[in-house]
C-alpha cells in the first residue's frame, strides 16, 4: 500500500467489508475494546493509515458473544453504544451481513457524555465468510 499514488483513499463499499476484507482478513486484527478510540491510531496499519480520520480493524469475537451473548464494548474511559436499528448488507439482492452503527460515550452509562467518535461494525452473516470469528469496524472521527 505504500506505493500507492498521492490522494489514494482506502474507501470499501460495504458490500466489499463483508464479502471481501472480512473473507480475506487484509485488515489489521485488534481487540479496540481494549483501547479508547482515540488510542488505536498507533495500530491502524497501511490501508488505515492513509486516512486520519478512518481506521479499519477485524475484532477478534469475544467469547461470550460466540456462546450467543452480547459483546462487551467498555473500554477503560467509556463505552460504544449502538444507536438505531442493525441494517442488512446486500449482494445480488442477498443479505450477506449486518452493519451497526455505534458512537462512543466518555464515563459509565446510563451518565456517559456523547463524544464524535462513530464505529461502523460489519458482521457476515454465518456461512458467508470463512472468518465466522471475526468483525470488520470502521472508526471515525
Amino acid at each position: 500500500m505504500k506505493d500507492l499514488p498521492p490522494g489514494f483513499r482506502f474507501h470499501p463499499t460495504e458490500e466489499e467489508h463483508v464479502s471481501f476484507y472480512l473473507h480475506n482478513k487484509i485488515i489489521p486484527v485488534l481487540d479496540i475494546y481494549e483501547f479508547n478510540p482515540w488510542q488505536l491510531s498507533q495500530y491502524a496499519g497501511d490501508l488505515s493509515g492513509r486516512d486520519p480520520e478512518q481506521w479499519f480493524f477485524f475484532i477478534p469475537r469475544q467469547e461470550s458473544e460466540a456462546r450467543g451473548g452480547r459483546p462487551n464494548r467498555l473500554t477503560a474511559a467509556g463505552y460504544w453504544k449502538a444507536t438505531g436499528s442493525p441494517g442488512h448488507v446486500y449482494s445480488n439482492n442477498r443479505s450477506i451481513g449486518v452493519k451497526r452503527t455505534m458512537v462512543f460515550y466518555k464515563g459509565r452509562a446510563p451518565n456517559g457524555r456523547k463524544t464524535d467518535w462513530k464505529m461502523n461494525e460489519y458482521k457476515a452473516i454465518q456461512g458467508e465468510s470463512s472468518s465466522s470469528s471475526s468483525t470488520v469496524a470502521s472508526l471515525t472521527v
